[in-house]
């Protein structure tokens, strides 16, 4: 993989960190209630839980990818995918009990069970369909601007996973501080303002589908 790529995909596994859900508060509240090392070991299952998906996602959908790698198509199903998962994310209601729970947590002491910790991340991360409609959608994308080889495909999302891990580490340390930042009103503007980046991304992806690559280069540029 070259520079470019990477980096890419680091920018992705740093935005993704910040995808306002189930997992976001509970990381947050695990974090501020039970500390740091029990935050890590809640948000290693949760990786789990997108590796698994990804997996799930990859070769799922591998067949469909080889006979459609080179349709413009699949550009517009990537696109339409990520346009729906930017509605649900700027229009779901289900976040703000959470925001506010999340906004009036009181640090206690709890003693850990890392295991159990590890187990809810995971199937809290793997019961939400829309994180798999998500990697399904980056799948379509992602694989055939790589030609479908698999070590790079692998490569890419590892990075993602990568990025995605260290951004919550920052999280998780800084969650202390964050608890006094996280007001109601803050974490809806956030969500919003990822819902609108997803659709925008898949505005764009649709498009270059049906706009041949040196007109659609001139246009973004």
């Amino acid at each position: 993989m070259d520079f470019y790529n990477v980096k890419n995909a680091l920018l992705i596994g740093f935005f993704m960190a910040f995808m306002i859900g189930p997992v976001f508060f509970m990381l947050i509240k695990t974090s501020i209630l039970k500390g740091a090392r029990a935050a890590i070991a809640f948000d290693l299952g949760v990786i789990l839980g997108d590796i698994t998906f990804i997996l799930l996602a990859y070769y799922g959908s591998r067949s469909l990818l080889e006979k459609i790698k080179d349709d413009s198509r699949l550009f517009f199903i990537g696109g339409l995918v990520l346009i729906i998962y930017g509605l649900i994310t700027y229009f779901d209601k289900e976040n703000k009990k959470q925001a506010l729970e999340t906004s009036k947590l009181v640090a206690v002491s709890i003693k850990n069970n890392y295991l159990k910790l590890f187990v809810k991340g995971f199937f809290l991360n793997f019961i939400n369909i829309g994180v798999l409609t998500f990697w399904l959608g980056a799948v379509l994308v992602i694989g055939p601007s790589l030609d479908m080889n698999r070590i790079a495909i692998f490569s890419y999302f590892g990075f993602i996973i990568l990025g995605y891990f260290f951004t919550d580490l920052v999280k998780i340390f800084l969650a202390k501080k964050l608890k006094d930042k996280m007001t109601p009103a803050l974490v809806f503007r956030i969500k919003r303002i990822m819902g609108i980046i997803l659709i925008v991304c898949g505005v764009f992806l649709m498009l270059k589908g049906f706009i041949p690559n040196e007109q659609f280069n001139h246009f973004i540029n």
